[in-house]
């Protein structure tokens, strides 16, 4: 419980900058949902640790039902917010913890998660229930991100991504992301990656703790300038540290 309770002490904190921050992280978020989700976007659909309810809204959209999951009280506000005005009513939001999930067995059509995988002490226990609460041949959307296949470049980024959350525990790269969904339950059906650029300011701008970002501020520019990628391509550029962030969607059916 002692990490559940960090998770929602960060995401308390980061409410409104990550509200702020979470529509503009993809701009094909409601595309990619659905085409992943297959028939069963139009089915009773679970966003598993959904935060400000941006994926909530997109895949509600075309859903029977859609509820929104999450730890964190202060995130459920803001995404009942979202899909209230965004005039949607077949939603509804429990709050709750993802390694025990207060639903039925074969509950659901579909369950999506995104960016959350890396918050959870046990992801194999949370998606084996995801599997639990999924009917036979439901559909399973998981993206987050994914670090370097290079032990020693996926250890450094996860340091980083950790000292600036301490609820960040570890990202995966992609093969074994790619292996423990299989393990759950899972045949995996397809599988994307993309590349998004970010700019160090504007991604601790969204952690809201200006001591961690002095700090980090100084890490970062000197592996930058030392030639330290840490897997996330860290560069100067323009007078600022850059970065990317590298994307994994993956859609499966349970088994």
């Amino acid at each position: 419980m002692e990490h559940i309770k960090r998770v929602e002490e960060e995401f308390t904190r980061q409410a409104q900058t990550f509200d702020a921050y979470a529509p503009k992280a993809d701009d094909r978020v409601e595309d990619r949902f659905r085409e992943a989700l297959g028939e069963a976007a139009m089915g009773v659909i679970l966003d598993l640790a959904c935060g400000p309810g941006v994926v909530t809204a997109a895949v509600a959209k075309g859903a029977k039902k859609a509820v929104g999951f999450d730890v964190t009280p202060a995130m459920l506000e803001k995404a009942r917010k979202r899909c209230a005005e965004a005039g949607l009513s077949n939603v509804e939001f429990k709050h709750g913890n993802a390694e025990a999930l207060p639903f039925d067995n074969g509950s659901f059509d579909g369950v999506v998660t995104r960016l959350a995988i890396h918050h959870f002490a046990d992801p194999g226990l949370v998606l084996r229930e995801v599997a639990r609460v999924l009917r036979p041949g439901g559909r399973l959307v998981v993206v987050d991100v994914v670090v370097s296949e290079d032990a020693a470049e996926a250890a450094l980024q996860n340091a980083i991504e950790n000292l600036r959350d301490p609820s960040h525990l570890r990202m995966l790269p992609a093969t074994e992301l790619d292996t423990l969904v299989a393990a759950s339950g899972f045949e995996i059906l397809d599988r994307s990656t993309w590349d998004k650029s970010r700019e160090f300011e504007e991604w601790m701008g969204i952690a809201n703790d200006g001591l961690r970002t002095k700090s980090l501020r100084v890490v970062a520019r000197a592996l930058a300038e030392e030639g330290r990628s840490a897997g996330m391509g860290l560069a100067r550029q323009d007078g600022k540290t850059v970065f990317f962030h590298r994307w994994r969607l993956i859609a499966a059916v349970r088994s």
